[in-house]
């Protein structure tokens, strides 16, 4: 299969193919190699149609996605990327373990996520979650993000609220050592 051709032969995104194209691509790293240069192509349309592949493809088989986890932190930061890319990329690095020379690029680019009015709510949420992650891991964070969250609710959709209670709920057991660390802030 060539998996450029399959994803751009059908005039609207066609999800069975979609996950074809995904059960295919985690058949072997040479062909989730070939849907990743897919995924971050220049060309919009192959780029948006190969992100849900890439989303099935991470919750098929994670190992896969782990050597390209700093080409998903990177594409959060770029403009003129669809937005399904973006979701996706969010959505695939809120499950895996982030490499910790990655954390502060994602930190920065999740917080610029959900400040930014126009980024769509579940890029936001998705963002919420891979902040709450790296939230135990840097506490410093916690005061930052429940801030940030607190001023969003009222202009968000129900389901950034829900998201934003549940990660409340999250940081309010975390352990007690953390815990102290952010009542000293």
């Amino acid at each position: 299969m060539n998996i450029r051709t399959a994803l751009l032969e059908d005039k609207v995104q066609n999800h069975a193919k979609a996950q074809a194209v995904a059960d295919y691509a985690v058949s072997s790293a040479a062909r989730f190699k070939q849907l990743m240069r897919c995924f971050l192509d220049q060309d919009y349309r192959l780029a948006q149609r190969a992100a849900w592949s890439v989303s099935w493809a991470a919750r098929k088989k994670p190992e896969m996605v782990q050597p390209h986890v700093k080409e998903l932190v990177s594409q959060l930061s770029k403009t003129g990327v669809h937005p399904a890319v973006i979701r996706n990329s969010v959505r695939v690095l809120q499950t895996m373990n982030i490499p910790e020379p990655l954390h502060g690029e994602l930190m920065q680019s999740c917080f610029t996520l959900i400040e930014t009015h126009e980024t769509p709510v579940a890029i936001k949420a998705f963002a919420l979650t891979t902040l709450g992650k790296l939230a135990a891991i840097y506490p410093d964070i916690i005061p930052e993000l429940k801030l940030l969250a607190e001023s969003r609710l009222p202009h968000e959709t129900a389901a950034f609220r829900q998201r934003a209670h549940k990660l409340f709920q999250a940081l309010s057991k975390l352990p007690a050592h953390i815990q102290a660390a952010k009542a000293i802030k």
